[in-house]
């Protein structure tokens, strides 16, 4: 897994510009970036966000 920012909403920002920029999916997102999808989106969920497939972001 590569190193992820600790602070919750630098974590929620890489994530999101990421999936903006490159990537079509969270999944396509998660297998290149070796994270762990149960794991990132119970972290972000902790902090009060939820992913959308259809925004394809958190919020």
């Amino acid at each position: 897994m590569k190193t992820l920012p600790e602070d919750t909403t630098m974590l929620l920002s890489l994530i999101n510009m990421k999936l903006r920029d490159f990537y079509t999916s969270l999944d396509e997102l998660c297998e290149d970036m070796e994270i762990d999808r149960a794991d990132l989106e119970e972290r972000l969920q902790k902090a009060g966000y939820e992913y959308s497939e259809e925004n394809r972001r958190f919020w």
